[in-house]
């Protein structure tokens, strides 16, 4: 059996490192003896190493400290493990293949981690049978909805009439957001405050306003906005705080005070790198690339860093850790830097307000709006996932077609929903929730899945507001048991 045609979960994985249940007592790829003394205590969720505070002897040598574990050896750089602190106190590195034999991983500061391949000390039987369990999961994952089994009794029209009323609740949820947020940036602009300070006063003064269309006039309160909505956007659902808590650093007030020339771009990636947390020197690498980027990187901050005097992020906030490398905040933000540049300098909100309300053709205005935000790779950051490791393959796009329609649903529709509103043009908001309407999406989203197969919805996927519908359903009402508060659940046990 191949490494690609054995199925198993880490989850598996954890369970044997809990277990201990090995065929034989394990072994580095030197030979030494590695006697496991304390596996740890388990930590659920993705903020570090699987197991803290494990104990085990290497040779004559005892180490208290953190395991991680991976299906593969190349994990530890895919993942990011290799640049996270959080990853600093790992004492021994646990994978299922490790093809190339290597003995070793490196923490972020250099310190050599001994790797160990289970593949050799467990039982091949039991990973055969890991893969059925795996399957047997996945099943028992999508007959959890408790309507699945009775769902084909239900008329077609119930399911899908509840489901779009949810789609569109969840499009009005997302506009009532953006409109309070723009109050709360035209609030802090009056006041001339900085964020950071006045976040968390925003008490009865605030709430007592009465905003009138006048107050809303200001070009940089609506290009602010927009920033911080693509950044959420762009940070894909590990990174997504991180990434407005960013826009809101190096928010666009301090980002126009850049001298535009033919390296703005470059510039932009300097000031979001270095607010971010994420350029940070590698002394250890031999990337020429990295090198002469990185010197880059330092000399246009330097050139701009008077501008600044907002507050810097931390390099451990950001996630990598599970996460496809298309999806890695660095390349997150090398795409963001080249919207910033349409949105300072070639009013882009001004371009796709003119396309929503000249362009007739929905299916051509779709097309229109979905390209802006499909942004092809350059630069650096065309063969690079992290600083100081270069890609196995060209990166063809910072952004690409599925993340441009997240954009599209998530900020451009509910965007300008709200600035047509309020600039009074209720023709062009309703056109925006037409576009809602008949919208659809590429992306794969596993919740969606689930829920469109427990409800034999599976023609609806790709639609937009039934999707978003599906979302609704299964966050408000299925996972919290809500089932006799649900249109569906009330027609099916009652």
């Amino acid at each position: 059996m191949t490494d690609k045609e054995l199925k198993i979960s880490e989850n598996i994985l954890y369970d044997i490192w809990k277990k201990q249940n090995f065929l034989s007592p394990l072994k580095t790829f030197d030979d030494d003896n590695i006697s496991v003394l304390d596996a740890g205590i388990h930590c659920a969720d993705d903020s570090g190493p699987d197991f803290k505070n494990a104990r085990i002897r290497i040779g004559n040598l005892t180490y208290v400290g953190d395991i991680e574990i991976d299906t593969d050896y190349s994990d530890w750089k895919s993942h990011g493990h290799n640049i996270n602190n959080k990853y600093s106190k790992v004492i021994l590195h646990v994978s299922l293949f490790n093809k190339g034999g290597s003995g070793f991983v490196y923490t972020r500061d250099g310190r050599k981690v001994p790797s160990v391949c289970l593949l050799e000390f467990i039982d091949k039987k039991f990973t055969d049978v890991a893969s059925v369990e795996v399957n047997h999961d996945r099943e028992e994952l999508t007959s959890n909805l408790k309507c699945h089994s009775v769902i084909e009794s239900l008329s077609p029209d119930i399911k899908e009439n509840f489901v779009k009323k949810l789609g569109i609740d969840r499009f009005d949820k997302k506009c009532k957001k953006v409109f309070a947020r723009v109050k709360e940036l035209q609030f802090l602009k009056e006041l001339n405050v900085s964020e950071p300070v006045i976040r968390y006063e925003l008490s009865n003064e605030f709430h007592d306003k009465k905003f009138i269309h006048s107050d809303f006039n200001s070009k940089e309160i609506w290009q602010q906005l927009f920033y911080e909505m693509i950044f959420e956007a762009l940070g894909y659902s590990k990174n997504k705080n991180q990434m407005v808590s960013l826009a809101q650093a190096a928010n666009l007030r301090f980002l126009s005070k850049i001298e535009k020339d033919g390296i703005l771009t470059e510039k932009y990636e300097s000031a979001l790198l270095t607010i971010s947390g994420i350029a940070v020197d590698k002394n250890n690498t031999t990337d020429k690339q990295f090198r002469e980027y990185y010197e880059r990187i330092i000399l246009h901050w330097q050139s701009i860093c008077s501008f600044y005097d907002g507050k810097f992020l931390d390099e451990t906030i950001w996630h990598f850790f599970r996460l496809r490398p298309q999806n890695f905040p660095t390349i997150r933000i090398a795409g963001g830097a080249r919207i910033i540049k349409e949105l300072l300098h070639n009013n882009l909100i001004g371009l796709m307000a003119k396309k929503i309300i000249e362009i007739h053709n929905l299916t051509v205005l779709i097309n229109s709006l979905r390209s802006v935000f499909v942004i092809k790779a350059e630069g650096f950051w065309k063969d690079h996932y992290v600083f100081d490791q270069k890609a196995g393959a060209e990166i063809k796009y910072f952004v690409g077609a599925s993340r441009s329609d997240e954009i599209i649903v998530n900020v451009v529709l509910p965007f300008f929903s709200v600035y047509f509103e309020v600039f009074g043009n209720p023709a062009a908001s309703k056109k925006i929730l037409k576009l809602y309407s008949i919208y659809e999406q590429r992306a794969e989203n596993h919740i969606i899945n689930e829920v469109a197969e427990s409800l034999k919805f599976s023609d609806h996927v790709n639609k937009t507001v039934y999707s978003q519908g599906m979302i609704e359903l299964f966050r408000n009402f299925c996972s919290k048991n809500k089932c006799l508060e649900c249109e569906i659940g009330k027609v099916l046990f009652n």
